[in-house]
């Protein structure tokens, strides 16, 4: 049995985010980019886009919750993988408000109790 090293559990989603880049000396771009979020938690987020990133580039993202509620964040980029022409990429949350880190651990919470009750 391997041991879990991560800090927060992972949530799988299934959803798309909205990625505006901030560029160095934090002037923010008018780029945006859609990718496909596959695992979020407190601490950061994964998804997979056609798109070639630079790791510890930093994006202001939109991610919309179970709820339709928007959660606004920053995140760092700190990881990537390519796979099948994709990218796979590896972010920490950087700047996440207090409440939102708590939405997303309360969906987890959610999610285990139903996985759980089945």
């Amino acid at each position: 049995m391997t041991e879990e090293r991560r800090k927060f559990k992972r949530l799988d989603l299934d959803v798309e985010i909205q990625l505006q880049c901030i560029s160095e000396g934090d002037v923010t771009t008018e780029k945006y980019l859609r990718v496909e979020v596959f695992n979020a938690s407190e601490g950061g987020l994964a998804f997979r886009t056609p798109y070639e990133l630079k790791v510890g580039s930093c994006y202001d993202t939109k991610l919309v919750i179970w709820t339709k509620e928007e959660i606004r964040a920053i995140i760092k980029i700190v990881r990537v993988t390519e796979k099948d022409g994709r990218f796979e990429y590896g972010c920490t949350f950087v700047g996440l408000a207090y409440y939102d880190a708590m939405k997303i651990k309360i969906y987890q919470l959610l999610r285990e109790n139903e996985n759980i009750t089945e």
